[in-house]
Formats: structure tokens, C-alpha cells, sequence
């Protein structure tokens, strides 16, 4: 079993940044981030590899969120900067086994609860 907590979300207005955190329980995790926004499916934002050489974005986030990792502290991070308004959601910590599907939720096997990021215009 793999625990996921998140920190890190809040309120910011268009332009600015935030940091979130996940700390994972256990080892040798693929992590992902993932959100949803109301009304809209939950979607693919970064993934990285457990080592941290491989990252994956999607299009929408490339070249403003960052997504890296301590695995010292078992610990996630996504960098996100020139924040817009259309980024407002739940976002997600997840974790898979599997090497492949990093941008598929259902390849994914444990997820947190969830902070919420809301970008004013």
C-alpha cells in the first residue's frame, strides 16, 4: 500500500506560482500529477520516473510546470509557474508500478486526496 499526501495548493492570481508537494510512502514509485476541474474529466498534467530520469508533460503545461523529485525524502514536487486561470483544479498525486501508461489515469494504482488550486484572473 502506497500513501500519497499533498500540500502546496491555494489561491494566486494569473501570472504567479505555486509549488505542490506529495509525499509518498514507500519506494521505486512511478509518480504522476494529475487534475480535474468541475465538470471536466480528470487529466494528465506531469509524470516522472521513479529514478527521475524520465519526465513526461502535457502540452498545456510544457514550459511552465516542473516536475521533479527527492527520493530521499520520498517527496514530489510540481513547480508551477505563469499560472492561468484555466489551471484552476483538484490536483492529484498518483503512483504507479507499472513502467508504462505514465499519462493514464488507469495506469495508475494509488492516488491522493487531492489540493486545490485556484488561479484568479
Amino acid at each position: 500500500q502506497v500513501q500519497l499526501v499533498e500540500s502546496g495548493g491555494g489561491l494566486v492570481q494569473a501570472g504567479g506560482s505555486l509549488r505542490l508537494s506529495c509525499a509518498a510512502s514507500g519506494r521505486r514509485n512511478n509518480l504522476g500529477w494529475f487534475r480535474q476541474a468541475p465538470g471536466k474529466e480528470r487529466e494528465f498534467v506531469a509524470a516522472i520516473s521513479w529514478g527521475g530520469a524520465a519526465t513526461y508533460y502535457a502540452d498545456t503545461v510544457k514550459g511552465r510546470f516542473t516536475i521533479s523529485r527527492d527520493n530521499a525524502l520520498n517527496t514530489v514536487y510540481l513547480q508551477m509557474n505563469s499560472l492561468k486561470p484555466e489551471d484552476t483544479a483538484v490536483y492529484y498525486c498518483a503512483a504507479r508500478r507499472s513502467i508504462g501508461g505514465a499519462t493514464m489515469p488507469s495506469a495508475y494504482d494509488y492516488w491522493g486526496q487531492g489540493t486545490q488550486v485556484t488561479v484568479s484572473s
